[in-house]
């Protein structure tokens, strides 16, 4: 029997609830306060407070949800939202080819995780310790940071109603916690080629195309991913 179908067996639901709180707590304390960060800036921006709860729930994309509050403010055209959400999500494409959806199950337990599969959650379940998760354990470590992204994004929200002055610097927040998450995988792999190889995409990216820096850093640095595969794995062969 595989060692994912023996470890979906030998858990007990109570046991992956419990594994998955502890899995998630230390970004869920990351995600929190950059949820009220961000339902600070939903409020700041002139929207009612319930919009930042449900940009949290129904859109659930850290980065897009920022960006689409100017978005939404300034009415853009549905077609520019369309082709933001693809530039900025386009990353997601490639955490498909890794991430252990295979495990999950249930067709709804599917579907969810699929919607819900976001930086944090790919970090989480793709690292070293999380080869032996089950797929129950993996869905309710991505419910519960869904639970703490829209309840830090409403409480952010309700506070920020209050708040009768704009607090800057809050955008910020989304690019420290990328930092942290980029600080645990190399903690976790202990490679310094991979990190020294993104910065050098993200650099040359941004000299090179400012304006599409984003998308042209990601294919570039996906590019020189499977060229490093593909010369290693024919080393290998040759050897």
């Amino acid at each position: 029997m595989p060692a994912v179908l023996v470890a979906e067996t030998a858990s007990s639901p109570r046991a992956d609830l419990r594994g998955a709180l502890r899995d998630s707590s230390s970004v869920g304390l990351a995600m929190i306060p950059l949820g009220i960060a961000f339902g600070l800036l939903v409020v700041h921006a002139g929207l009612d407070w319930w919009w930042a709860t449900a940009f949290a729930a129904l859109i659930y994309a850290g980065s897009l949800e920022f960006l689409l509050i100017g978005l939404v403010v300034a009415a853009a055209p549905l077609a520019n939202v369309a082709v933001t959400a693809l530039l900025v999500n386009f990353r997601h494409v490639f955490y498909a080819l890794s991430f252990p959806l295979h495990r999950v199950r249930s067709r709804i337990g599917k579907v969810y995780s699929t919607f819900a599969l976001t930086d944090e959650a790919y970090a989480l379940s793709t690292g070293p310790a999380a080869q032996e998760w089950s797929g129950r354990r993996i869905v309710w470590l991505q419910v519960l940071l869904h639970v703490y992204w829209v309840a830090g994004a409403t409480l952010g929200a309700l506070f920020g109603a209050l708040v009768p002055f704009r607090l800057d610097g809050l955008d910020f927040a989304l690019t420290a916690l990328f930092v942290v998450l980029a600080i645990d995988a190399y903690r976790a792999r202990r490679s310094v080629p991979v990190p020294a190889l993104a910065m050098v995409c993200a650099l040359v990216s941004a000299l090179l195309f400012p304006e599409q820096m984003l998308l042209v850093s990601l294919g570039l640095f996906t590019a020189c991913l499977l060229a490093s595969r593909i010369l290693l794995r024919k080393k290998g062969v040759d050897a």
